[in-house]
């Protein structure tokens, strides 16, 4: 999946070099070794169902649409819509199993699609974002950045059973809502 076809123009001469690059309004790009581990982390089979939350140029969702396959499903959510639009044309036709989605105003995810087996965030929270947390199935994996410390939450059977690991520090631009 090369990282350049989801970059500007600008941008796409640094494509190869392990840093976030800017995509404009206040995004970026997050850095491959980042988006490798933070795949590694949510362990993504085929046949899951994915919510991607901060999809941004629509890289990360194109990753997950290759792993899910194509009987798996990944819903894509965005705030900014320019940048919605930019993750639509990127994606193209190439993934019929990831769509993307303009993020509503004070609902952070995408509950009408959950539960999802997987939630992958890409902004930076400020806590645990109980609100996805909902919208995971048992069993269900969670990758979010909080208080820059990557964690890896699992659902358990019941929704106050959550197993929550952490993997270091990272940067990311701020989760709106939370």
């Amino acid at each position: 999946m090369p990282r350049k076809d989801f970059l500007p123009a600008s941008q796409r001469r640094y494509a190869q070099q392990d840093r976030a690059l800017d995509i404009g309004y206040g995004a970026t790009n997050s850095q491959p070794t980042t988006v490798r581990n933070m795949l590694e982390l949510l362990d993504v089979e085929p046949g899951h169902r994915v919510l991607d939350v901060g999809s941004g140029s629509g890289w990360t969702t194109a990753l997950l649409a290759h792993l899910v396959g194509p009987d798996g499903e990944v819903v894509a959510v965005e705030r900014v819509p320019q940048l919605v639009e930019l993750g639509l044309e990127h994606l193209g036709r190439r993934y019929p199993q990831a769509s993307v989605h303009q993020a509503l105003a004070d609902v952070l995810g995408w509950p009408d699609r959950a539960p999802y087996d997987r939630i992958l965030v890409s902004a930076a929270a400020s806590r645990r974002p109980v609100e996805l947390l909902a919208q995971l199935g048992p069993g269900g994996v969670m990758v979010v950045p909080i208080l820059g410390v990557m964690h890896r939450l699992e659902q358990g059977e019941q929704p106050d059973q959550v197993q929550d690991e952490e993997h270091g520090r990272y940067s990311f631009v701020p989760l709106k809502g939370g």
